[in-house]
């Protein structure tokens, strides 16, 4: 092939990529559209009106001796009848004291030993199948659950009754809101992904009435779906985003609740933090491998636009855009070997525009949405504002070290590994701040 051929299709591979990743993603620019614009809806007066329902606030924790204790204090705190909320945590394969002290603080504790099925979606099923035995499947309304590390405003439990009993919901996803934001930039950045993900996915999706995506923690599943599921048969790597899939191709419906806030501990290291998303791209291959196809037929056969949402929100796309920057990397160097004739320049040029304006691009649009996050969420972000601008400036940068991570993950074995938490100096700092 010529260097003029070349120089054409490479034209043409990298223009279609850009139509072809605007037009896959310009649904997204309507929700932030929408998250930008809607006003939070104000709490209602019948609101009063609405009957308790019972629950259970559950965690499972690993080697948490160190948070526990927080996290059950925050839970005894709601303002909800206390008769009507149980907490319960599952120590899992652990090798401290995390049972001894959240039975010192009062939760019901529920041991597990299994080495070889690890992760937070094997404990949450041996819990539900333990609690159908224990109390049969009409006790509880449904379940909260919750990462050991949190802190719960003590209007959550409320405000989830409240959208649970006043909505047709099936399940539903809280605000995520984070207890170190300022420790550094890695944990600002986390705690700023997470904020978009509240504003400007899951409160348009919540708006424009389709499903919302549960995230890790601070989550509700009804009864009715534990019953209907068998359990949690979810043990991908990333178990939240396959339940929140397995509901949108099966037409079940998760809700967003934007009045109830959980308060998470992100990672203060990049290589915590690296850890944490290795395990969250390789479960999102998983879920391509698993899901892509039912996903698929969602959007087709029943028009599901939950399903095109999802499938978007988990595609691998990452690596078709590193895919098609190798090829312009591999064309430049290719050129390099070549006399500078018009044809040679012509084609290199084109290569180092397109590698360069990539970065800047992904560069600037991911700074443009974190501001946006940040002047959307600004009362909610209890930090001040020197540290707010400061660090909005490298969330940029710590979503463009996704790129290196979905590479890695591609060919890595990866298994779900512990991470280590702190206690917050004062857990009354975090609860009624809304």
């Amino acid at each position: 092939m010529g260097m003029l051929e070349i120089r054409d299709v490479l034209t043409t591979i990298n223009f279609l990529l850009v139509i072809f990743m605007t037009i896959f993603f310009a649904y997204q620019t309507v929700f932030i559209a929408v998250g930008f614009i809607a006003k939070r809806v104000k709490k209602k007066e019948d609101d009063k009106n609405v009957p308790f329902g019972r629950y259970a606030a559950i965690t499972s924790a690993r080697n948490e001796e160190a948070v526990i204790a927080q996290l059950i204090t925050s839970l005894k705190a709601q303002d909800y009848p206390s008769d009507l909320l149980d907490i319960y945590v599952i120590a899992d394969n652990c090798t401290d004291k995390t049972a001894e002290v959240a039975r010192a603080h009062g939760a019901i504790v529920i041991e597990r030993h299994d080495e070889i099925n690890k992760g937070k979606g094997y404990a949450l099923d041996y819990f539900f199948k333990k609690m159908k035995k224990r109390v049969g499947s009409d006790h509880y309304d449904g379940y909260f659950v919750f990462d050991s590390d949190n802190i719960v405003d003590r209007d959550f439990v409320k405000e989830m009754n409240i959208t649970y009993k006043t909505k047709d919901y099936d399940a539903m996803t809280s605000y995520r809101n984070s207890k170190n934001y300022a420790a550094n930039w890695i944990s600002a950045a986390n705690s700023l992904y997470f904020l978009k993900e509240a504003r400007f996915l899951n409160y348009p999706r919540s708006l424009l009435k389709t499903n919302c995506a549960i995230s890790g923690t601070g989550f509700f599943v009804s009864q009715r779906i534990i019953d209907q599921n068998g359990g949690w048969p979810y043990h991908l790597l990333t178990e939240d985003i396959e339940f929140s899939v397995d509901c949108a191709i099966d037409g079940v419906k998760i809700g967003y609740c934007d009045k109830a806030m959980v308060y998470d501990e992100q990672p203060t290291t990049f290589k915590q933090s690296w850890t944490q998303r290795m395990r969250w791209s390789k479960g999102f291959y998983q879920i391509n491998s698993r899901y892509t196809g039912r996903l698929i037929k969602g959007i087709f056969k029943d028009k599901s636009f939950s399903c095109y949402d999802l499938l978007a929100s988990t595609a691998p796309l990452t690596l078709l855009q590193i895919l098609i920057i190798l090829v312009n990397i591999f064309v430049y160097i290719y050129c390099l070997g070549k006399y500078d004739t018009y044809f040679v320049l012509e084609t290199k040029r084109i290569c180092l525009e397109f590698i360069m304006s990539y970065f800047i691009n992904i560069y600037l649009l991911n700074f443009s949405i974190g501001t946006l996050t940040l002047l959307s969420e600004w009362r909610n972000i209890k930090v001040n504002t020197f540290d707010k601008f400061k660090y909005l400036f490298s969330f940029p940068i710590f979503v463009m070290s996704y790129v290196p991570i979905g590479i890695v993950a591609l060919f890595k074995k990866v298994e779900w590994k512990e991470i280590k938490h702190f206690a917050t100096d004062d857990i009354l700092a975090f609860q009624g701040q809304k």
